[in-house]
């Protein structure tokens, strides 16, 4: 490990925290690796224990380390990066990356449309809606609750067992005829509540994702409203800007 320059302009927690930044980087620190105690930290270096808990406390925020109470500090997993210019579901875009995806349906209901949901989707006063949560996993870890609407008349007949480690979006495609051509989506960060905490498993108000997406087919007829909650230790995602 390198050590920390006193000489330098460059505060000294903030240096510190570069170095294991740097680390994690080349492999030195790996995935689920504990990292030197706040104690070790400051014999190595020669700095006070308030300097190495801000630079640990600045990686925790960032996403690159986890705290385990009574067993220290360690190296969070790497993120999954997700482009965000293709429409794809979470089963096409796990399997696309050849990971073993998991899909647990939590609640699969037909009701009546809120008022939100018939501006949303066109749909009148009477129409109906599938109301579809789902927990998503990957290697057997939780990554996403996600909750989907769709107007029963477009897909009637869909059944909770047919969504069962399958892609809606394709069973739509295959089963219904669905041409599905954009979506608007929305992106921001929330606390997750005490049953999402739960279920995704991680400490309550922990920071999430939560995706709004609006589908459409190419008809421009909507057709799904869907809301995401996606663990941010484990996604970041990407956007390829041109000019």
């Amino acid at each position: 490990m390198k050590r920390v320059d006193k000489d330098s302009p460059i505060p000294l927690y903030y240096q510190l925290k570069n170095i294991i930044s740097e680390m994690i980087e080349n492999e030195e620190l790996a995935a689920d690796e504990v990292v030197p105690t706040e104690r070790e930290l400051c014999e190595y270096h020669g700095i006070s224990r308030m300097t190495a808990n801000k630079a640990i406390a600045s990686l925790v925020n960032e996403g690159l380390l986890y705290r385990e109470r009574g067993k220290g500090t360690f190296v969070v997993k790497n993120k999954e990066k997700h482009p965000l210019h293709n429409l794809l579901g979470f089963t096409e875009d796990m399997q696309r990356r050849g990971m073993s995806i998991h899909t647990k349906i939590i609640s699969f209901q037909r009701k009546s449309a809120t008022k939100k949901l018939q501006h949303d989707l066109q749909l009148e006063e009477q129409d109906e809606v599938f109301e579809i949560t789902r927990l998503r996993s990957v290697n057997d870890e939780p990554y996403a609750i996600e909750t989907a609407y769709l107007p029963t008349a477009l897909c009637e007949g869909l059944t909770a067992e047919a969504l069962e480690n399958n892609s809606l979006y394709t069973i739509l495609e295959k089963q219904f005829g669905l041409q599905i051509e954009y979506a608007n989506q929305t992106i921001e960060p929330v606390l997750v509540n005490d049953y999402e905490s739960q279920m995704l498993q991680v400490k309550q108000k922990t920071l999430a994702l939560m995706f709004s997406r609006l589908t459409y087919t190419k008809k421009n007829i909507p057709f799904e409203v869907t809301k995401s909650i996606y663990r941010s230790d484990r996604y970041k995602f990407e956007i390829t800007l041109k000019r």
